[in-house]
């Protein structure tokens, strides 16, 4: 019987020890395979990774005048985002995190970005919320109205019925208080039916809370909860949490807390929160040279959906910023950069282990203009003071004498390469302030965003005349020596006889030869000459002067119209007439090119038949490095003038600046200057059009310049900006 017992307790220790010794080699095996886990991630090794691509921002090409004076620079801001992909996961951190970077913002002086539109106005008392829904949000529609009903659907909240609240209301519901109990308690699940019994507005509202973890209940019991924040930063978190699913907060679509904020508030977001954030880097165009050169340079902006596929097709991001108008839009290649990669690394807790450009940004290229600033600001400067000084001058006893002067355009350019030195348009505005200002810009009635120099077209009036006078003289139609009885009324035709200016004033030019007749810019003369020439031959020697023609400038321009038959007819107007031929031999008619066009012309003229393109591009250059290429002048057409008639146009014209219409500005000046004065007609109603086109210096014609002021009254009243801008090419003064 002792024996048995005996073996039954061996037996039972035995099975002990074995179960024990089972027990400690299961623990040992535990331990050392988890030891391995927990040593590995101390080591801030995990077993799993994410990676996530990040877009780095290619840095735009700056542009520069032709002396490399600095006009579109790169103003880089930093972005303060919330990222989707990192940001805490708890309600509670999530509110830790949106407060201590609202507290931070408050010490930094950082304002957060504005709240979008919300369908809640949330104001804090000293009982708690005060929230009102606005109808407001409810009847405009849209995506965020869409991502709200579908936010509310989501958290099953009944809208109710068409009884409880008028949706067309200022205010769905007003006076709603949620109380503030200023301690915490535990939080329970929400419980669909706890909101069921509440108007449709408060019901909404009580879901966002506990959404948003801000309410703390009492027990499963309690159906309406307290505050777990203060009232003030309850308002501050529902709203703004509230933005951020309104905003589409995704990981596609970083959420921006804080626009353009200073280093010191970067560094602070970066070392107190290193998960949840991102600072975004952005360059926007900086305009040195503020209110100058806006017609130029243009803007950027946005991709528009319908230039989407153009911009995609070329590699561009969805969201690339690009040239809209102007110099921005023209050179859009040469400025463009192409933006890198940054391949961010994080643990399954969210921790960035590493960071590494995969793709290097490749920087745009800086664009060098012919535009010379100096002369731009003086020129834009001219051309405004013109303007004044016309409406200045205007006779109150003689209406339509100038006083309703209000607008013009001034071009020069050189006369040997075609290279734009200023492009002046009046009014103007600007680029720098043009978000506010758009709405007031749009309105004004004197478009002051309209460039006039390209993109309006004026009378020549009698700059006109002297091609008219080039043609005759090449086709032999007269020469140096033929003489025309100009006796004031032109009685060719029985059914038409126009008058040259001179009889209103109570006279007439007598016999006339072509230099005389230039620089007395007779009617007369140019009646005859102009029949004698016939219209096709005008058109076919004025379009090789190139009106009528684009110039071949790089920004958008009208191309004018050369008055014909030709014109007439695929235009579906009047019959062109013999009288026809008269007024557009003077520059009238259906004649309209623009003040670049009659700019170009003038210098086709001085070049002896050689038209040159019109450009802005001088060079383009690596950023912040070697010149790339040059822009080589181009010529469009070759039709030389002859010495002889060279001489003879030449000559015409330096007599206008200095014994004809001109004298009054020009005679005198250090510079030999010659030139042609136009007053041109356009409505009854309205002062005549100003234009002056001229050159410098007459031995060697180095610049042309051509000025158009509307309602300006007399073409010679165009000369006072032309003189202000060869005062400062030639250091005048």
């Amino acid at each position: 019987m002792k024996k048995r017992e005996n073996l039954l307790r061996f037996v039972a220790v035995g099975v002990l020890f074995c179960a024990v010794c089972v027990i400690y080699i299961g623990r040992l095996i535990y331990l050392q395979v988890a030891g391995q886990d927990y040593y590995t991630m101390s080591l801030g090794q995990p077993t799993t990774y994410v990676t996530r691509r990040v877009p780095i921002q290619a840095i735009r090409g700056e542009i520069y005048d032709r002396n490399g004076e600095a006009l579109v620079t790169n103003l880089y801001s930093y972005d303060l985002q919330l990222e989707y992909s990192s940001f805490p996961d708890t309600e509670a951190e999530k509110n830790t995190m949106l407060l201590g970077l609202a507290e931070a913002g408050e010490r930094h002086d950082e304002e957060q970005t504005p709240l979008g539109s919300l369908p809640v106005q949330v104001d804090a008392t000293s009982e708690g919320l005060l929230v009102s829904f606005r109808g407001d949000f409810f009847t405009s529609g849209g995506a965020r109205f869409r991502r709200f009903a579908a936010l509310v659907d989501g958290m099953h909240v009944d809208w109710g019925t068409e009884d409880d609240a008028d949706p067309t209301s200022p205010l769905l519901t007003a006076g709603m208080y949620i109380p503030y109990s200023g301690t915490d308690r535990d939080v329970s699940d929400a419980v669909e039916s706890r909101i069921r019994n509440l108007p449709p507005a408060e019901r909404c509202v009580q879901a966002l809370l506990e959404r948003y973890g801000l309410l703390t209940y009492a027990s499963r019991s309690d159906t309406t909860g307290t505050l777990t924040y203060t009232p003030e930063e309850t308002a501050v978190l529902l709203t703004r949490r509230l933005d951020m699913e309104l905003a589409d907060f995704s990981t596609a679509a970083p959420y921006t807390l804080f626009s353009d904020i200073a280093l010191p508030m970067v560094s602070h977001a970066e070392e107190a929160w290193y998960r949840g954030i991102r600072i975004h880097i952005s360059a926007s165009r900086q305009y040195e040279y503020p209110g100058y050169a806006s017609h130029i340079l243009g803007e950027v902006g946005k991709i528009n959906p319908d230039e989407l596929e153009y911009y995609t097709a070329q590699g561009y991001a969805m969201d690339a910023v690009v040239g809209k108008s102007g110099v921005e839009a023209a050179f859009e290649p040469y400025l463009r950069g192409v933006d890198g990669v940054l391949t961010i690394t994080e643990d399954n807790y969210g921790n960035v282990v590493k960071t590494e450009v995969t793709t290097d940004p490749i920087a745009g290229h800086n664009v060098y203009l012919t535009i010379d600033i100096g002369m731009q600001m003086a020129a834009e400067i001219a051309l405004a003071e013109n303007v004044q000084q016309i409406r200045d001058e205007a006779d109150p006893e003689k209406p339509l004498s100038g006083e309703d002067a209000a607008a013009g355009a001034l071009v020069a350019v050189k006369v040997d390469t075609g290279a734009v030195l200023a492009i002046a348009s009046y009014p103007t505005y600007n680029l720098a302030t043009l978000r506010q200002d758009i709405g007031i810009l749009i309105n004004d009635e004197t478009s002051p965003m309209l460039n006039r120099a390209l993109q309006s077209a004026y009378a020549p009036g009698s700059t006109f005349k002297v091609g008219v006078a080039a043609a005759a003289l090449e086709e032999e139609v007269i020469d140096k020596d033929t003489i025309i009885d100009a006796q004031g009324t032109y009685t060719v035709y029985e059914d038409y006889q126009p008058s040259c200016w001179v009889v209103g004033h109570g006279g007439v030019h007598g016999k006339i030869k072509v230099v005389e007749a230039i620089q007395e810019s007779c009617n007369y003369f140019f009646f005859e000459v102009g029949r004698l020439l016939g219209i096709e031959k005008i058109g076919e020697h004025m379009e090789r002067y190139g009106l009528g023609k684009p110039t071949g400038i790089e920004l958008y321009e009208k191309t004018g119209i050369m008055a014909g038959p030709d014109y007439r007819d695929e235009n579906g107007l009047d019959k062109w007439s013999p009288g026809d031929t008269l007024q557009a031999a003077i520059g009238q008619s259906d004649n309209l090119f623009t003040p670049l066009q009659i700019c170009m012309y003038t210098s086709t003229l001085v070049n002896q038949g050689v038209r040159y393109s019109a450009h802005l591009l001088d060079r383009v250059s690596e950023y912040g490095g070697d010149v790339l290429f040059k822009a080589a002048p181009a010529v469009l057409d070759e039709n030389p003038i002859s010495d002889e008639i060279y001489e003879i146009i030449r000559e015409g014209m330096k007599n206008v600046m200095d014994n004809g219409s001109a004298a009054r500005i020009f005679a005198g000046y250090p510079i030999t200057v010659g030139g042609k004065t136009g007053t041109a007609q356009v409505y009854s109603t309205k002062s005549d059009n100003a234009i002056m086109t001229a050159f410098a210096p007459y031995e060697n014609p180095d610049i042309a310049v051509t000025c158009v002021i509307e309602q300006g009254y007399s073409g010679t009243k165009a000369g006072y900006s032309i003189r202000d801008v060869f005062d400062y090419y030639f250091g005048v003064g």
